[in-house]
């Protein structure tokens, strides 16, 4: 640890596998957590259900969940009527930014995050993000990161008081089955996250890019996945 023991961070919790490792280290790093969900009506709502979980059980100080209805703007796969894509390999999956993109999604939710930071008086933002084992996602590359950064130093209370608020991504750069393990290292509640892009139900589908990815990271890490899957 830092010194920074009490010190507050926000932390972007979708409910999901990489979310929660995040959350796991922000504990890790001494931080009282205040985690960060957002309802935008998304097709895989069971992950709030999820992100519920997770914070109880990580003992974060607070959970706040924000509903942003982007299904009313549409364009991606998890807001609209489109089909989620389904067993593409990791070739098809690196081709093309897949439909399952939701425009300007982590530019509102990082905003929340700092507008939650600043109310909270926390000086840090845990992002899931992650470039190595990402389906494409142009708002999940270090540029982007570092470019809302910028953006909050300018245009938040606490960057024109000197406060400055920044966003870490520890997982940035590590493979799924490198998170997994750290996860576990950090006893991450696996069996509580959802990571399925269009569940049956509670239960994840087993064919969607998200899927595919979680599912080859836990083979990559030698140990076994403790959610349910409709299909193997």
């Amino acid at each position: 640890m830092d010194g920074r023991i009490s010190e507050r961070a926000v932390v972007l919790a979708s409910g999901g596998l990489d979310s929660t490792v995040a959350a796991a280290v922000a504990r890790r790093d001494g931080h009282t957590l205040t985690l960060l969900t957002i309802d935008y009506q998304q097709r895989h709502a069971v992950e709030i259900q999820r992100a519920e979980q997770v914070a109880e059980v990580l003992g974060a100080e607070r959970h706040v969940v924000v509903r942003v209805d982007l299904r009313a703007i549409g364009g991606s796969a998890l807001t609209d009527t489109l089909p989620v894509p389904k067993d593409r390999s990791g070739s098809e999956r690196r081709q093309n930014i897949p439909l399952t993109y939701v425009p300007g999604r982590n530019l509102i939710f990082l905003s929340l995050a700092a507008a939650q930071a600043e109310v909270v008086d926390a000086s840090v933002i845990y992002f899931g993000a992650n470039v190595v084992d990402y389906s494409g996602y142009p708002d999940c590359r270090p540029e982007f990161i570092e470019a809302v950064e910028s953006v909050l130093r300018l245009g938040t209370k606490a960057g024109m008081t000197g406060k400055q608020i920044t966003i870490r991504t520890p997982l940035l750069h590590l493979t799924k089955a490198d998170i997994i393990r750290l996860g576990l290292t950090l006893n991450a509640p696996f069996h509580l996250t959802h990571s399925c892009y269009d569940p049956i139900g509670t239960v994840a589908c087993g064919h969607c890019d998200s899927c595919l990815i979680r599912r080859q990271g836990f083979t990559e890490a030698g140990v076994v996945d403790p959610i349910q899957y409709a299909v193997w």
